[in-house]
This record gives structure tokens, C-alpha cells and sequence, in this order.
């Protein structure tokens, strides 16, 4: 299924936040509005720069040295494979494997969407899980969603 592809994975793009609960880093900064991108906004909570943090600047360093031909980001509780760039094709290719709508919610001020997407042009997808699923062991999981995810890999080809 690998063969002549290469998967980068970040476990956790956000470990002050993982620790805390909270999606903003220990600085009170939304890591998730803190990248260059047209849209981008300044503030307290997005970083007074772009790329002010050195978890956003981490990220931008891991795209620009792997250029990825996709990103999957997984989130939560928006239950829906969002999109940004050229990734509806994708996003909907996905969404034949698992029960989360394909909705298109918008890249939003400063995000990886934002970027990636917008500015680079690389389809990006926000896999945004049910709140339910925090309760979801990893195999639970797995069980639910791990034919999307492996689709995202394959694709274009089916997941069988």
C-alpha cells in the first residue's frame, strides 16, 4: 500500500494544548491561526506575527522539506471532513469511508488551511471527529475511521 509514498506523521502538533485541554499553546496562542497566510489576523490569541511559535514554525519547516501532495490534519467535534485548496475530490473520496459529511466550512484567519491550501495549494483536509470520540480508545477509533484515513494515503486508488 506504501510503495512509492512517503507518510508523515506528527503525533501531536500541539503538546502544551494536549497537556492543558486547551488548543492554545502555553503562551495563550491558538497554534491553528499562527500561520502566513493572506487572511491572517494579529492578535494575542493568533500570535502578534506569523509564525511567532515555534510549534507553527516547526510545521511550516516539516512542509516546506517534505512538499507534501496532501495533508490530513485530525481534529475535533466539528463531525465533518472539511477542505481547503484543491481538496474536494479527496475530501469526498474520503467520506465514502467513514459517516462524516463532506462540508466545505472555510479556511479560516491564519490556519494551516489557510496556508497550506490557500497560499501553497496543497489539498489539505481538517478530519474534524465527533466530541463523542475523546471517549474512543485508538482501536475504537481505528475500527471507526481507519479506512478514511488509509484512503487519504492510497488515493486516488480505493481502499479495498
Amino acid at each position: 500500500m506504501l510503495n512509492g509514498r512517503k507518510v508523515v506523521l506528527m503525533a501531536v502538533a500541539n503538546p502544551d494544548g494536549m497537556v492543558n485541554g486547551s488548543r492554545y499553546n502555553a503562551r495563550g496562542v491558538d497554534l491553528n491561526r499562527n500561520f502566513e497566510a493572506a487572511n491572517r489576523i494579529n492578535t494575542k490569541e493568533t500570535g502578534l506575527l506569523p509564525l511567532s511559535e515555534p510549534e507553527a514554525v516547526i510545521i511550516k519547516q516539516l512542509v516546506q522539506q517534505y512538499k507534501p501532495d496532501r495533508i490530513i490534519t485530525l481534529h475535533q467535534p466539528l463531525n465533518c471532513i472539511d477542505y481547503d485548496g484543491p481538496a474536494r475530490m479527496l475530501a469526498e473520496h474520503m467520506g465514502q469511508y467513514c459517516a462524516l459529511p463532506v462540508k466545505k466550512l472555510g479556511a479560516r484567519p491564519g490556519s494551516l488551511g489557510s496556508y497550506a491550501g490557500e497560499t501553497l495549494n496543497i489539498p489539505i483536509i481538517t478530519f474534524e471527529m465527533t466530541e463523542a470520540d475523546s471517549k474512543l480508545n485508538s482501536e475504537a477509533l481505528w475500527q471507526k475511521y481507519g479506512r478514511a484515513l488509509l484512503a487519504a494515503v492510497v488515493y486516488p486508488e480505493m481502499v479495498r
